[in-house]
């Protein structure tokens, strides 16, 4: 789904981001699991991640990397309109996160929601506020990626617990009022859900409630077919990619950056190669990290601003795809 084009030009005006303190390497996982560093290194690209403590939930994490965004954008709390927090790990199914975030920064005059769109959900958080700033209804948007996925792993599973991390990121949106400010030029979202079943948490919703009878099932956690996921993810993140830079006229050439979903080497080069970007101009840190799911692109885009990696004026282009399954990308001058 694409837009029609914006009368009124919306632009980045800050990032942040955070992650947790603790490392977990993957000498760490072989202690616990059938697997080896070398295993996980040839086929994800992954060398460790973080985790959050006990006590740190996904509404803590996404307020820091809220308030570096603020900074940087020299937003107040008080002056935000709008916040949007993208993660499948609420600190509860309700209220939503956003609204704990609003709590914990002050921004009282904002309006406050999640939604859920797994790893696509950064991307699809920023069409839904370009939009509604560019139509008026708000000046500036709060936009937060964070996940704790530590507490939806099975441990036990050697495929998928090596696979995430702990972390946030988070984007200040708001009305660009001159050329120098930059521009988001062009935004894509899609979804497929024909494939909800390659990706998902089968249990602890209304269709699968937790209960004694089930509790030691790990049903509550992430469950995944890696090779049809990898399949359509790099089908439908080359379409999405395609589609924002043709209507933003840009050509590979022309772009910067950039910034995919950081989830396996091995798609992040499948992309690159089908973009005909060099791999050099293909931002990278699924090797600190691993796969945050909705904050793995707002802490890469975050990471490439405050390293100097995309620089004013210069085009990078965001793209996505997560459970769902859902894909998603954006165009930007920086």
């Amino acid at each position: 789904m694409s837009e029609a084009t914006s009368a009124v030009p919306v632009c980045i005006a800050g990032t942040g981001s955070y992650l947790p303190e603790k490392v977990v390497t993957n000498a760490d996982l072989e202690a616990k699991v059938d697997t080896t560093d070398e295993w996980i290194v040839t086929r994800t690209g992954i060398r460790e991640r973080r985790m959050a403590a006990a006590d740190e939930y996904t509404s803590h994490m996404a307020t820091k990397a809220a308030e570096k965004a603020l900074d940087q954008a020299g937003i107040k709390p008080e002056d935000v309109q709008l916040i949007i927090v993208a993660t499948i790990t609420p600190d509860t199914l309700t209220p939503a996160t956003a609204c704990y975030v609003q709590e914990r920064l002050g921004a009282f005059g904002a309006v406050a929601f999640d939604i859920s769109a797994a790893c696509s959900g950064f991307l699809y958080s920023m069409k839904i506020a370009k939009r509604l700033i560019s139509d008026g209804a708000f000046e500036n948007a709060l936009i937060i990626g964070a996940e704790k996925l530590s507490s939806f792993v099975n441990w036990e599973d050697r495929n998928t617990c090596v696979l995430f991390g702990d972390g946030a990121g988070a984007a200040v949106i708001k009305k660009a009022t001159c050329p120098e400010d930059g521009e988001i030029l062009a935004t894509e979202m899609g979804t497929d859900g024909r494939q909800t079943h390659l990706l998902n948490i089968p249990g602890g919703g209304s269709a699968c409630p937790t209960t004694i009878e089930n509790a030691d099932k790990h049903l509550a956690t992430l469950a995944m077919l890696g090779k049809e996921v990898f399949k359509h993810a790099v089908t439908r993140m080359k379409q999405s990619a395609e589609k924002v830079i043709e209507r933003s006229g840009l050509k590979p050439e022309d772009i910067a950056l950039v910034v995919p979903h950081q989830a396996n080497l091995r798609i992040i080069d499948a992309i690159a190669e089908r973009l005909d970007v060099p791999t050099e101009r293909v931002f990278t840190n699924l090797q600190k990290y691993g796969n945050t799911s909705a904050a793995a692109v707002a802490i890469a885009l975050d990471e490439a601003n405050r390293s100097g990696k995309i620089k004013k004026g210069e085009h990078a282009v965001l793209v996505v795809f997560g459970a769902g399954l859902t894909w998603a990308a954006a165009a930007v001058r920086w």
